[in-house]
């Protein structure tokens, strides 16, 4: 149920994920402008803070109605078209940066500052794009690139470009087909989706849609075991939740906690219990870090993550990766004790502050485990030069997070394909003019990182 949250990931990338083979609705209304959102909740469009007001009520309903109700499949008949969305934006988006800002326009605050949030003063958050850009080409000319294949092979798996969207939680508050959308996507895209644990669509929904370590272990056995019997071909272990991270939009927005659809009938996670507890209510911050609190399992350490530990039960096709790692050390004790694949990210830049950016970090990691196991790559991949550039670094492949996200706000599973589609035209025409035919070709010898630049005029 994973693959991040920069992206990874960049979203909330969550302790426990699946990978779906390439092959409760999130908000009462998701309503895609704000005009719509005030005439149904009453407000007057013309006064200036009828943003704020809107945003207020819908959240106080939201709170009072956490089973969404009749509201809810109210929602699932709700459909808005793409040329509805109110853009100042003339013909199609081109870039990452376009879908986002069309996905501000869709959403209320509350749920872009969700997605868009970063831990603290979003330092980490803007490092992990910067860094990008401090690395440059060095191409080589006078190369056959009249044929570019940029498809690759992870875990056995063929897929069409080495993009794969990361695991990210309530996508429904983006779109009501929530992960649905993004699945198909996926699949119409030939590659890769890591469904979190915290999705809104159960992992039923959405396996059938196209072809966390938590506290009570049972609720860890139960969700592999229904990973497995829906065709789901891996599993993420994300180590980096023992608390969540500072969110600070969250916490301005008083975000609220919705049903989490995995978790439904697992009565140790029921969002009514905590509904009902007296100390939940009371909690005056974000409802979403008051429940990773009851529920992550901050207990997890080393010895209990070997393959055969009994805690885990089984997984699925022997395929079972560690998300995310930044440091050498801990990639050398990833391989010892038996992954099948590292993915590098700091969990979108939404926990612990100051970690460095990962593309930084890529490279070391690589080193580290000396091809015993593939590396991925989440955080920060804006640009089909960001792919190559992690792939010249060493990665196998990236994983997107928010990118697809904006798309599914703007434009619900064309978006997340365009957005797809966009990275990999640019990768394409990145290795045409880099003289790379093939990944195959992609080498440390194509890129130069900013400090090599300083040392080699030394």
């Amino acid at each position: 149920m994973h693959a991040h949250g920069g992206t990874g990931s960049d979203g909330i990338a969550t302790p426990f994920s699946a990978m779906v083979p390439a092959s409760s609705v999130a908000a009462a209304l998701v309503w895609r402008n704000y005009g719509e959102l005030c005439k149904d909740l009453g407000l007057e469009t013309e006064e200036p803070s009828f943003r704020r007001e809107a945003e207020e009520k819908q959240r106080r309903e939201l709170f009072q109605n956490s089973d969404l109700g009749s509201r809810g499949r109210e929602a699932e008949k709700f459909e808005v078209s793409c040329s509805e969305v109110p853009s100042v934006m003339e013909g199609e988006p081109v870039n990452v940066n376009e879908f986002q800002e069309l996905a501000r326009q869709a959403l209320p605050k509350m749920h872009y500052d969700y997605y868009t949030g970063g831990a603290e003063d979003q330092y980490t958050l803007e490092e992990n794009v910067e860094a990008f850009r401090r690395i440059t080409f060095q191409p080589r000319l006078l190369v056959d690139v009249s044929r570019i294949d940029f498809s690759t092979t992870v875990l056995g798996y063929d897929i069409s470009a080495p993009i794969m969207i990361a695991p990210s939680g309530l996508h429904k508050l983006a779109h009501p087909e929530g992960e649905i959308a993004t699945a198909r996507a996926a699949a119409a895209s030939n590659t890769i989706m890591v469904l979190s644990s915290m999705s809104s669509c159960t992992m039923e929904e959405v396996a059938s849609s196209c072809n966390a370590v938590y506290k009570s272990r049972d609720v860890s056995a139960q969700l592999v075991q229904r990973a497995e019997r829906n065709g789901y071909k891996a599993i993420v272990l994300t180590v980096d939740v023992p608390r969540l991270g500072q969110r600070e939009a969250d916490i301005k927005s008083k975000m609220i906690l919705l049903q989490i659809k995995n978790f439904e009938g697992l009565s140790s996670t029921k969002v009514d219990n905590l509904l009902n507890d007296s100390t939940f209510l009371q909690d005056d911050g974000s409802k979403l870090e008051a429940f990773a609190k009851r529920t992550f399992d901050d207990s997890l350490c080393w010895r209990r993550i070997p393959v055969n530990h009994p805690d885990y039960v089984i997984f699925i096709s022997d395929y079972y990766l560690l998300c995310p790692l930044y440091q050498t050390f801990e990639s050398i004790k990833v391989v010892e004790v038996g992954v099948a694949g590292i993915v590098v990210s700091n969990h979108g830049a939404r926990q612990l502050h100051y970690t460095p950016a990962t593309i930084t970090v890529l490279e070391e990691v690589v080193h580290a485990v000396g091809g015993k196991v593939p590396v991925f790559l989440d955080g920060g991949v804006w640009q089909g030069t960001d792919v190559f550039k992690a792939l010249a670094l060493g990665a196998q492949a990236v994983l997107i997070g928010r990118p697809a996200i904006y798309g599914l706000a703007a434009k619900g599973e064309y978006g997340v394909r365009k957005v797809i589609q966009m990275l990999k035209d640019e990768l394409e025409l990145t290795m045409a003019l880099s003289g790379c035919p093939s990944v195959k070709d992609i080498t440390r010898s194509h890129v130069r990182i900013q400090h090599e630049k300083f040392h080699s005029m030394l």
